[in-house]
This record gives structure tokens, sequence and C-alpha cells, in this order.
């Protein structure tokens, strides 16, 4: 990822919630969220305010990915435009919670963290459908 914070488990779970949220970027228009992850206006914020505020290396390099010049005038609109702003802005989220992903693909785990951080009211079963749908095809091709 754009953050040094590379691994399998991360990218396939990233891809699990954009799948999710918004069958990887098939509905970016929802009132839930911004981009391909969802990511309401408020969570933005708060990752800004709480997390990368007591980071200010990590908030460079985070708003280094962001447009120069749109970013200060439409910031959420950065989380629909920009893949690199947005992915980044949702491991942070991750990060932010403190969980930590498993370290293999098990889908029921991911799961779990996914309703945990990015869709509270979100049953299960929808993530694990979404990731066994779009996202194990391109972990265990046929």
């Amino acid at each position: 990822m754009y953050l040094d914070r590379h691994s399998a488990c991360a990218e396939s779970f990233l891809l699990g919630v954009a799948a999710s949220q918004s069958a990887l970027g098939a509905a970016l228009d929802s009132r839930r969220g911004h981009g391909l992850y969802c990511i309401p206006e408020l969570r933005h914020r708060q990752i800004w305010d709480n997390y990368l505020a007591l980071d200010p290396e990590l908030a460079s390099r985070v708003r280094g990915l962001a447009s120069q010049h749109a970013f200060l005038t439409g910031p959420h609109l950065e989380l629909t435009v920009n893949l690199r702003y947005s992915t980044a802005i949702a491991w942070l989220m991750v990060e932010a919670h403190g969980v930590f992903l498993p370290s293999d693909e098990n889908p029921l785990l991911m799961a779990r963290i996914w309703r945990e951080i990015f869709e509270p009211q979100g049953r299960l079963r929808d993530f694990i459908s979404a990731w066994q749908s779009c996202v194990a095809p391109l972990s265990y091709p046929v």
C-alpha cells in the first residue's frame, strides 16, 4: 500500500471492503459515504483530527497522496476520485481502531473486522459473499 504497510491479507481485506461497500466501485454514489470504501465524512474528519494529528510525519505522507488544490476545497471528494488517498484513509481506519488482521485470508474474521470498523449494522454474510465472489478468485484462481 501507499504507507509502507503492505501485506497480502491487508490487500485482500481492503478489496473485500471495497467489494462489500461499493461493489468495487459500481456504486460510488452512496449516502453512507464516499468512494470505493464508502467512508462517511465524519469518520474522515475523525481520522484526521484524532489519529493523523498525533503523527505529523504520517499526516504529511497522507496529505501528499491527495490532490494539491482540490483537497483544500473538497477534502471528502478525494475519497471518491483518488484511489491512493482513499485506500490510505481506509487502512488508517483499521489502524486507528487497533485491530489486527488475521495472518491468513480468513473471510469470517475479516468480516468481523469490516463490521466493527466500516459497517456496524452490516451482516457478516454480506461481506463474506462479496469477498468470495470478488476477491477469492484473485487469490485462488482456478
